[in-house]
């Protein structure tokens, strides 16, 4: 990991913390949407992407409900 100086003004440490926590959340928020809405969460490894279907099974088969063509309604 790569050190970075310290910065002298402790707000601007306050405004990063508070912006991600918003992320954070908005990042949970839209993990929740997707479980709802049948969508798998997803990562990559290595250069290798991964699929975490809502059984828990992990694979690198892109699921069926991502290769849709229209928009969800």
């Amino acid at each position: 990991m790569r050190r970075v100086k310290k910065l002298n003004n402790e707000q601007q440490y306050l405004k990063a913390r508070e912006i991600l926590r918003i992320a954070n959340e908005a990042v949970s928020k839209a993990k929740k949407e997707n479980k709802r809405l049948g969508i798998p969460e997803y990562f990559m490894k290595n250069g290798q992407l991964y699929f975490v279907l809502p059984s828990g099974k992990i694979t690198t088969r892109v699921p069926a409900i991502m290769k849709r063509k229209k928009p969800l309604e």
